[in-house]
């Protein structure tokens, strides 16, 4: 038995998606890859969105068995919604993965993590053996950090830690990302907190240095990971 409620049946989205036509392009470029069979991880965006929903399609009028590894409950939701089946990375390996970023360097680095998911996102990429990211020309910059402060996901009780290690790199601010729609600053999946932090410069090695910060938990630099641009 299904909930008919419109929560439950109605798709959703923060708000109006720039640059849609070219966008579903992509989409629709992105469900042809599926096939039957396949485990996909599916990770966050509004041209991720409009590939979830150009999948579906394609799994309904084809009648494909796929399942569906979202990288948060939006995209879990979404899934459900859509009636693609979701599972976990402790139940199955992704085949192959896709989702959207903040920016894409001349290298292929990204800075993601707008939405708040960068630890599960980075767990479904580096479980999968390909990942197409999917962006627009905005999403374009010559140097990385151009537009868009690096996130980083980091356990409560090391916020001050943290920021006093950062004081030692490159930067030129940082700050707590607060709730929109809530009191108190945005959580995470797993209840973290996330610093918006904005680097002077963005050195090759910098994923791997923040990565050694106790208690932090995940950046959104994604500078060690190889990954196929479809834009």
């Amino acid at each position: 038995m299904s909930w008919h409620n419109s929560l439950a049946n109605d798709l959703q989205w923060s708000s109006e998606i720039s640059n849609k036509d070219a966008k579903q392009q992509v989409a629709n470029r992105m469900a042809e890859r599926v096939k039957d069979g396949d485990v996909i991880g599916v990770g966050s965006g509004s041209t991720a969105f409009l590939a979830i929903q150009s999948i579906a399609r394609k799994i309904k009028d084809q009648q494909l068995s796929v399942q569906a590894i979202p990288t948060s409950h939006e995209v879990a939701l979404t899934c459900s919604i859509l009636g693609i089946p979701t599972t976990s990375l402790a139940s199955a390996k992704p085949d192959w993965a896709f989702d959207g970023a903040d920016e894409v360097d001349p290298h292929h680095h990204l800075i993601k993590g707008r939405g708040g998911a960068m630890f599960h996102e980075k767990l479904v990429i580096a479980s999968s053996s390909e990942t197409y990211i999917l962006v627009d020309e905005s999403k374009f910059v010559d140097v990385l950090g151009s537009k868009h402060p690096v996130p980083l996901e980091v356990d409560p009780r090391a916020i001050h830690l943290v920021e006093t290690r950062l004081e030692e790199l490159p930067i030129k601010s940082v700050s707590l990302r607060m709730a929109q729609s809530k009191d108190g600053p945005v959580l995470t999946e797993a209840g973290n907190v996330i610093l918006d932090v904005h680097f002077t410069t963005i050195a090759p090695d910098l994923e791997s240095t923040l990565s050694k910060l106790p208690g932090m938990i995940e950046s959104g630099l994604f500078q060690q990971y190889k990954v196929n641009i479809l834009s």
